[in-house]
């Protein structure tokens, strides 16, 4: 049979640096393969989107960088994203009335391979699992660093890839994880998820010596915090993404004597010690199960309405703004 005639859907695109919109998009009715879904939520990724936001994708990395169902080409204008949930409306019937998480941009309403769909696992967690691809990237790094039971673990970063590990590495048996960053409000947070928590200036008491240390700051400072925590033949594994940007790493001092590994981990390949036996889908179902847990609830303390979101991105994405995760509301 022949598809439908399409209907209207309306999807944020970046436009140039410090700008966005939203333009109307044509929605083909789904094939037997695919699905149309409603969006309930979105998530935006700050540090990604504020690259893109602000034009600063370094063009060699323009095809990596490449969401799976992203529109446009960078730097501009480009449609992007990859943290959505929706309500599956048209499509087979097994999928039907369930609630999914997608990699897919900004968009009110989408037509999506059912192949591309993962079904979250509660309705109740609908709005917390636009943070699955936050936990995937936290997940991918615990498999990275090695970090096992009982081990002094530090993460420098308190932002919400930062405490996501400290979350799953809080669960390892007998294990130390201290949380560092410089707001100090986010103390609470962090022992609520089962870490310690210091200031930088602090963190030298009660983090030192660490077996495994999680950069997540994207900050020269950071990176220089978590080299110094590192104990003797120590994992320092670096999560932050500079962009185009340049980023002092200090390598002296007691780096070489120390012998420290530094170790970078980005989720676009499943960590090598998990890839013969790990799908990109097999490690997106356990993030959205790992986050069957309600005081992730305290990660996302922004939203913001769909209509409004070109005209909030400024504020949003500023490097300066204060709070976590921003959830976009349909």
């Amino acid at each position: 049979m022949p598809r439908q005639s399409p209907h209207a859907a309306r999807a944020l695109w970046y436009e140039r640096p410090g700008e966005a919109s939203l333009r109307p998009t044509r929605l083909v009715p789904p094939e037997a393969d695919e699905a149309e879904v409603a969006t309930l939520w979105s998530g935006l990724s700050r540090g990604t989107e504020r690259l893109i936001f602000e034009g600063r994708v370094p063009q060699a990395e323009f095809g990596r960088m490449r969401a799976p169902l992203q529109e446009g080409d960078f730097p501009f204008p480009v449609k992007y994203g990859y943290c959505a949930v929706g309500r599956v409306e048209k499509g087979p019937d097994e999928w039907l009335g369930r609630i999914v998480f997608a990699l897919h941009p900004h968009q009110d309403r989408f037509v999506a391979p059912v192949s591309l769909l993962s079904p979250v696992p509660d309705e109740q967690i609908a709005r917390r699992a636009v943070l699955a691809a936050n936990m995937e990237t936290a997940l991918n790094a615990l498999w990275d660093s090695g970090a096992g039971p009982g081990e002094r673990i530090a993460v420098v970063g308190a932002g919400v890839v930062g405490l996501l590990v400290a979350f799953l590495a809080a669960r390892l048996p007998g294990a130390e994880v201290t949380v560092v960053d410089l707001i100090a409000d986010r103390a609470g947070l962090a022992e609520a998820l089962g870490a310690r928590f210091a200031t930088p200036e602090a963190a030298a008491d009660v983090a030192a010596e660490a077996d495994v240390v999680f950069h997540t700051s994207a900050s020269a400072a950071g990176l220089a915090t978590a080299l110094s925590l590192g104990g003797l033949e120590a994992t320092v594994v670096e999560m932050s993404w500079y962009g185009a940007g340049q980023i002092a790493a200090p390598l002296g001092e007691a780096f070489h004597s120390r012998r420290l590994k530094l170790v970078s981990s980005q989720v676009g390949q499943v960590s090598p010690a998990r890839r013969p036996r790990w799908t990109h889908q097999r490690r997106l179902a356990k993030a959205l199960a790992l986050l069957d847990d309600a005081r992730l609830d305290a990660l996302i303390d922004n939203e913001v309405a769909f209509e409004d979101l070109p005209a909030a991105l400024p504020r949003i994405l500023s490097p300066r703004a204060p709070g976590l995760a921003t959830v976009v509301r349909y």
